[in-house]
């Protein structure tokens, strides 16, 4: 009953839907489908040997110190003196702010990355840099995939009314329909389909994920990245995967990237097909041809077994390696893409 009654799941494309996905070479077999094989399972022994893990929980899991959140004041983002700024709210969402226009990118603003508070860990901060009321009108939602650290049912119902337009994955739409929003304003995108909206540019790419909000229905909606271009900067927001070809073909095909916000946080090496590991990840910057990374994922919400810092640390001393810029931003602080002006502070030190 909770899973049919309740609407955070969301709801399954339409069976005219799916037909119409039946068009898309990433759908087959009544699926979405990754562009090279990719594994989503352990074997029984595998999962054996990771119950003490779970059980036992891993050291320096969360914070034990409250996190440094810049408080953002609603007449910063009106009058922003820059062409382009972002503002990070923890794991994966963003206020990207391009040529006059204010977009969302995985605005998860939930407290916790699940259908119901029982069901997961709360967020490391106690607030967001603002209240999502007090959010200008947004031009433009982007989603990269529908599970809950992405796309949360709360953050939609207090988006939908100020929102113009979403740019999402084939199959999305239809969560958001089931949540009240308009079809009008919903644009659903296969890979490598492009759209110009607002004088920007957008391009939906590839990643190596997979998709499910619900019992039974993996593979019912697209996943991916996003490529962003204004006037002046071009942006590369990863979404969540494993590494893979992709990379390169997105960097021959779109970059070089400005600035691309690149996962980073909640992997394993049972399940890094899916998600990459840190030293993959600056791999990952290089392979698309970005100028400077950040890495996103983290700094919110505890979904692996490492430590809440592993990710930039990690990152951090592979990015030296490779020569490959790193920002890691205070959540709340903004970022502007003016050289010698991005964010330096170890922040994630305990002070």
């Amino acid at each position: 009953m909770f899973t049919n009654l309740s609407p955070q799941f969301g709801k399954d494309p339409s069976p005219e839907k799916k037909n119409h996905y039946e068009k898309s070479p990433n759908f087959k077999e009544g699926k979405f489908q990754n562009l090279i094989p990719t594994s989503m399972d352990m074997d029984f022994w595998k999962a054996v040997k990771m119950l003490p893990k779970f059980f036992a929980g891993t050291p320096n899991s969360r914070p034990d110190f409250e996190l440094p959140v810049v408080k953002v004041d609603s007449l910063d983002l009106v009058n922003s003196p820059s062409p382009t700024q972002l503002i990070w709210f923890g794991h994966s969402a963003f206020l990207l702010q391009l040529d006059g226009k204010n977009i969302l990118l995985d605005p998860m603003f939930g407290e916790v990355p699940a259908p119901h508070p029982l069901l997961g860990r709360s967020r490391y901060s106690k607030e967001l840099p603002i209240e999502v009321e007090k959010l200008p009108e947004i031009d433009m939602i982007l989603f990269s995939h529908d599970h809950y650290d992405h796309l949360d049912y709360g953050s939609i119902q207090k988006l939908k009314s100020k929102t113009k337009m979403f740019l999402v994955p084939l199959g999305v739409g239809s969560h958001l329909e089931h949540w009240g929003v308009e079809p009008s304003k919903i644009k659903e995108l296969d890979w490598w389909q492009e759209i110009s909206h607002e004088e920007l540019f957008f391009a939906f790419t590839p990643s190596r994920h997979f998709s499910g909000r619900g019992l039974g229905n993996r593979f019912s909606t697209l996943w991916g990245s996003w490529v962003i271009k204004g006037q002046v900067d071009n942006i590369y927001f990863s979404g969540d995967g494993g590494y893979g070809p992709h990379f390169t073909e997105i960097g021959e095909k779109y970059g070089p990237f400005d600035f691309a916000m690149m996962e980073c946080g909640q992997y394993n090496e049972n399940w890094k097909e899916i998600h990459m590991m840190p030293e993959e990840t600056a791999q990952a910057g290089i392979d698309i041809r970005a100028k400077t990374i950040m890495p996103i994922h983290w700094g919110a919400f505890t979904l692996a077994m490492h430590s809440w810092t592993d990710p930039v640390e990690r990152v951090l001393e592979k990015s030296k390696e490779l020569n490959l810029p790193v920002v890691i931003p205070k959540i709340g602080q903004f970022i502007e893409f003016k050289e010698n002006n991005l964010p330096q502070e170890t922040w994630w030190i305990n002070p």
